[in-house]
């Protein structure tokens, strides 16, 4: 490895669980705290240095999410281009090192689940992939299980794994990466500790958290929007909070998104050329945002998009969710940011540990985006409503 090469104390440990010949090494931990990339630098590592045939897969959720994600760290920790490397075949995902390989693939696949045996396996935020397919991608490893996750809740690992004999646990925070967690990410992540205490107690300190007072509990996956009608949602950010553009599709009871855009740094101009370059119709398509932003409405109006804002009367956070609620709501599966925001988007407690109407806004980018879009193209933009029982 010429790049990416400098590890942190997870590296050793999930080494030393490796070496000593354990079945699992179980890494459960915050935000930043190098579990995913100290996992493939050590499967970079052993595949590059397999003296035999080596099979190595890592696999996650969806394809998509582990090209937004350990993909695109496996590529910097190699400090290759992947779109031009003959080792790597984009087709399957594979990368060959010689006697090493690396696949990747995701959990939705059926065909990868039940293929051939590997070597060594690597799921990656564990928490989001179904008990039984784990085991059978388990089942069907000769020599070891790597296993990644932020600990939003209990899941099948706690009832399973940890605590067994032939498995290592190993906690870690971005305390465990400060070497290699930029300072700047560090100030933002200790921002949330008075906050957010459930976000500070998940992905600041790597403890179990509470699914409690999720705003959205209920949503499915899928490939790809259905045809019909299509509408948007924007909700402005810039240095610190993200741009969101969200793609939406009612049929009948079921509401459809898909993330197009969640990036920090984008200045208006930024923004109107990459809807371009999504195929959001100028002069057409209905884009509805935050009306708290005049200035960046009207500039992306005047590159020619028919952009409409969306009012925020007294109570209409809470109108904005009871909206959306009333659909069954389905995302693309290439919408890692927004499914993410949707499993982590709740209700903060207040100090006795009463749900408040406050949310939590960290995970609120997408989720904003794809209200705008919903009140704008429902109506009742402004309407004051009562807070839900138990708020």
């Amino acid at each position: 490895m010429e790049k990416g090469s400098k590890t942190t104390k997870v590296f050793k440990e999930n080494s030393r669980a490796f070496r000593d010949e354990k079945r699992r090494a179980l890494n459960e931990g915050g935000t930043y705290s190098s579990k995913t990339y100290s996992i493939l630098q050590l499967l970079i590592y052993l595949a590059s240095e397999a003296k035999s045939k080596l099979l190595i897969s890592v696999v996650s959720e969806s394809l998509p999410h582990l090209r937004k994600g350990a993909i695109r760290d496996f590529f910097n920790i190699l400090g290759e281009d992947q779109d031009n490397n003959s080792r790597y075949n984009k087709t399957e995902h594979i990368y060959n090192f010689g006697n090493g390989i690396i696949e990747f693939f995701g959990a939705d696949e059926s065909d990868k689940i039940r293929g051939p045996r590997r070597d060594i396996l690597f799921i990656n935020e564990a928490n989001n992939i179904p008990w039984e397919t784990a085991r059978g991608l388990d089942i069907r490893t000769k020599k070891f299980t790597f296993a990644d996750w932020n600990p939003v809740s209990e899941f099948w690992a706690h009832e399973h794994w940890i605590g067994q004999p032939e498995n290592v646990y190993i906690h870690s925070t971005y305390q465990d990466a400060l070497d290699v967690v930029p300072q700047e990410v560090i100030k933002n992540i200790e921002s949330n500790k008075d906050k957010d205490p459930n976000w500070w107690n998940v992905y600041g300190l790597g403890k179990l958290g509470k699914i409690e007072g999720l705003v959205y509990p209920h949503f499915e996956i899928v490939k790809e929007l259905p045809q019909g009608d299509y509408f948007y949602g924007l909700d402005f950010g810039f240095s610190t909070d993200v741009t969101a553009l969200v793609k939406n599709v009612i049929v009948g009871d079921s509401l459809y998104s898909q993330e197009l855009i969640y990036e920090v740094g984008l200045t208006n101009q930024n923004i109107g050329a990459r809807a371009e370059e999504l195929g959001v119709k100028k002069h057409y398509d209905e884009i509805f945002a935050d009306s708290a932003e005049p200035k960046s409405i009207e500039e992306i109006s005047q590159m020619g998009f028919n952009v409409k804002g969306v009012e925020k009367g007294p109570g209409s956070v809470e109108y904005r969710h009871q909206k959306v609620r009333q659909f069954k709501q389905y995302w693309t599966e290439d919408s890692v940011n927004c499914i993410k925001e949707q499993r982590n988007f709740r209700y903060i407690e207040d100090k006795d540990g009463k749900l408040t109407d406050k949310t939590t806004h960290i995970w609120s980018h997408g989720m904003d985006a794809r209200d705008y879009g919903i009140i704008g193209k429902e109506g009742g933009n402004s309407m004051t409503v009562p807070k839900p029982r138990g708020l």
